[in-house]
């Protein structure tokens, strides 16, 4: 099964002190394979994009992190990564879950058909009426 819209384009805060790690971080990101750094923004940020089976935001955070960068803490930012970082999470699992077969879902539908569902109700139609 082909995925779409698996590629993600975020950008990465660093914090002001030490000075020029965005740099730095541009020139250890460049060479990685499904991973391109598009630019710098500003003396603190890179625009990166990436391909989501291979990488997450959160994977390359914590490499960044190992290597001694220092990622901005702001409270909006951290609580943006976090979203970020769940949402990729479920994606990733999403990814690996196998397809379901035709089969498979003729099978569940002749099941969900001899289930009550939805509009059976047992009240006689007369008492549903509201007078």
């Amino acid at each position: 099964m082909e995925y779409a819209d698996t590629e993600r384009t975020r950008q990465l805060s660093f914090t002001r002190l030490p000075a020029g790690q965005a740099k730095e971080a541009f020139i250890l990101l460049q060479d990685l394979p499904h991973l391109s750094v598009l630019s710098t923004v500003g003396d603190t940020g890179l625009l990166i994009r990436y391909e989501l089976p291979f990488y997450t935001l959160e994977r390359i955070e914590t490499a960044l992190i190992d290597q001694g960068f220092h990622l901005d803490n702001a409270l909006f930012t951290k609580l943006k990564r976090n979203l970020i970082h769940y949402l990729e999470s479920v994606q990733c699992q999403n990814l690996s879950q196998p397809e379901q077969s035709e089969r498979s879902r003729r099978i569940f539908a002749q099941v969900y058909e001899h289930h009550a569902h939805g509009d059976h109700d047992s009240t006689p139609p007369e008492l549903r009426e509201y007078r």
